[in-house]
């Protein structure tokens, strides 16, 4: 690993794992959901409603949990 690079934590390697699994997923658990969310830091929220975003925006009729979850967040 370069000097001056960090490596990952746990926290960050479960995330990356997480947004990639609900990336792919066109119905993402909402149980990984929770988890996500649990394991979030106020600065990555912006990244996270994104994901969620483009996920509803592809979907002609939208998962209302998943909506409901953007509009909490964005509060």
């Amino acid at each position: 690993m370069p000097e001056g690079r960090k490596r990952p934590d746990a926290r960050e390697v479960l995330l990356d794992l997480l947004f990639d699994k609900v990336a792919e997923d066109r119905f993402p658990s909402l149980s990984m959901l929770d988890m996500i969310e649990s394991q979030l830091r106020p600065d990555e929220v912006d990244l996270y409603v994104r994901m969620l975003i483009r996920k509803m925006r592809d979907e002609k009729y939208p998962s209302l949990p998943i909506l409901r979850r953007i509009a909490a967040l964005t509060e």
